[in-house]
């Protein structure tokens, strides 16, 4: 089993959120794209650049996104920044898919809606608890991403990985690296094209139970772009609300 240098048996994987998209875009609003194809504007380029900056000295033996155009790119943007020949080829994992949002929230106001994610977020250990009156289930968008990553995990071949996702299944895999379940998901920010940086120590000869015998994490929300977040006083889910002129 490949393992970072110096341990046992760790791997590590930087999970990043896409870069900037604009959900009110003309194209959006007129009915000509979705929100599953939105891509990333100039503004997202440039911060999926940065981090790739920030990254190119560390070798990635896999990459992954969701497949979404927001994430693709964005990963696709940091590997460029990676010195000639050595980024890997980029791969699909489409469990790490945005959480399915459906069915009317009742509400008109930026500031309702704003307020509305942020409560399905802060409240999705309830039962029951869905993003939108017909959304999926918290619980399952949590159990797909961890099924994901925990085959990651049993991959021989890597220690460092870069995975680009989003906002929502970052949340719920940031709560269960740090607590296995969904209580912390409300308190990850996750600004866009920001890094967070996990490590799990594994016993692959685990027979029954866990193979994960510890998860760190070892950074949260960094975002190259702005490192002190000196005037980013909005939370994420503001920031998406936001117009946006090119």
């Amino acid at each position: 089993m490949s393992k970072l240098p110096g341990t046992v048996a760790r791997r590590r994987i930087y999970l990043m959120r896409h870069g900037h998209v604009n959900y009110f875009s003309k194209d959006l609003l007129e009915g000509r794209s979705d929100s599953k194809s939105v891509p990333l504007t100039k503004l997202g380029r440039e911060q999926a650049e940065a981090a790739g900056v920030a990254l190119s000295h560390i070798k990635f033996d896999r990459a992954l996104s969701s497949g979404y155009p927001r994430t693709r790119t964005t990963a696709e943007l940091v590997l460029a920044a990676q010195p000639a020949g050595q980024a890997p080829v980029l791969e699909t994992e489409a469990r790490l898919v945005e959480v399915e949002s459906g069915g009317s929230h009742n509400v008109f106001t930026r500031e309702e809606m704003i307020e509305a994610i942020a409560h399905q977020f802060e409240n999705a250990d309830q039962v029951s608890a869905r993003m939108g009156p017909e959304g999926e289930y918290f619980a399952a968008a949590q159990a797909r991403a961890i099924e994901a990553v925990e085959d990651l995990l049993r991959a021989p071949d890597w220690h460092t990985v870069l995975i680009a996702a989003h906002e929502g299944i970052n949340r719920l895999l940031l709560s269960w690296a740090a607590c296995k379940n969904l209580s912390a998901t409300g308190a990850f920010e996750q600004d866009t094209a920001c890094i967070n940086v996990l490590d799990f120590d594994l016993n692959l000869e685990a027979e029954g139970g866990s193979f994960i015998k510890r998860s760190l994490i070892k950074a949260v929300n960094v975002t190259p772009y702005n490192y002190t977040k000196h005037g980013m006083n909005q939370t994420s889910l503001e920031t998406i609300f936001e117009p946006y002129n090119e």
